[in-house]
């Protein structure tokens, strides 16, 4: 199985593209791209003012809101303080190149702008990353409606941090192949005994969530990831955060390249089976007939 690459590499290539024009004192071309991301997420590509020496870069999320409560504002002025400007209209964040005054590393410069995303979803899981260091316990859990109808949930704990993906499933069997999923990361932690504890629960949330508004149905399913210290130290932590943000995507990617696996199988084996069927067709015996002028021929 592969992991989603955690940042937009259509962002990244068409930034590292018109970088290097730059670089080769190129007349820089107009750009407009808009780039459609997971959970809705969208990214937008121009000139500002049609002013072609210039590139910026906007990202529109639309749980950005409940980050902000969470130091989104702060993570997104430590990473991007020399780059960010007033965010353009429609979107949360926007920052700006300047193609005639190009950074040192470029290329580094291009890379970063693609975490966008990441950097926005690492502010929830720093600030309860750095409760559980402090062993601060009993603080109000953090809630992410980061798609329409799916919710996730981060609590730390004084032993811990728990962080809870609530997942709809368009199909039926969508949530049979969910569960094997499932099963393989618990398979996974009895071989490497390092790895976080993964629980799934169907139709109904787990403890963490009584008392809450979480989602009940059949096509409702719960992803508990239960992370200890050793995941979440200030040296782990970004692997983590990596992993962690897009496990919804990770699943629903997999499920879907499982039922298409499926379905070419399923079609193979039914050709081979029509292949079988036509060598076992017996053949028919051949009749005479002739024409009007008495013409005979053989016919099949």
């Amino acid at each position: 199985m592969i992991l989603l690459e955690i940042r937009n590499l259509i962002v990244e290539e068409t930034l590292l593209q018109k970088f290097e024009n730059a670089a080769a004192k190129n007349k820089p071309d107009a750009v407009n791209v808009t780039v459609a991301d997971f959970d809705g997420v969208l990214y937008h590509i121009s000139n500002p003012d049609g002013d072609k020496s210039k590139l910026m870069v906007s990202i529109s999320l639309k749980f950005y809101k409940e980050l902000q409560d969470h130091g989104a504002d702060e993570l997104i002025q430590r990473e991007y303080a020399e780059y960010l400007t007033s965010p353009e209209d429609g979107y949360n964040i926007s920052i700006i190149f300047d193609l005639e005054k190009l950074p040192q590393d470029y290329k580094e410069a291009a890379t970063k702008a693609a975490l966008l995303k990441r950097n926005c979803f690492a502010s929830v899981f720093e600030k309860y990353f750095q409760f559980q260091r402090n062993e601060e316990s009993g603080k109000a859990m953090a809630v992410i409606h980061y798609r329409d109808d799916e919710t996730m949930y981060v609590n730390a704990q004084k032993d811990r941090v728990t962080v809870i993906f609530s997942t709809i499933f368009k199909d039926d069997d969508d949530i049979i192949i969910g569960k094997v999923f499932m099963q393989e990361f618990k398979e996974g932690r009895r071989r490497f005994q390092q790895a976080p504890q993964v629980l799934f629960s169907h139709k109904e949330p787990p403890a963490e969530l009584a008392g809450t508004d979480a989602a009940v149905g059949d096509n409702v399913g719960y992803i508990t990831f239960v992370m200890f210290p050793r995941h979440i130290s200030e040296q782990a932590q970004d692997n983590t955060i990596n992993l962690i943000h897009t496990l919804r995507n990770y699943l629903h990617y997999h499920i879907k390249c499982s039922k298409a696996y499926i379905h070419q199988c399923m079609r193979a084996k039914t050709t081979d089976f029509l292949k079988v069927l036509n060598r076992a067709r017996p053949e028919q015996p051949k009749t005479e007939k002739k024409t009007f002028s008495g013409r005979s021929m053989a016919k099949q």
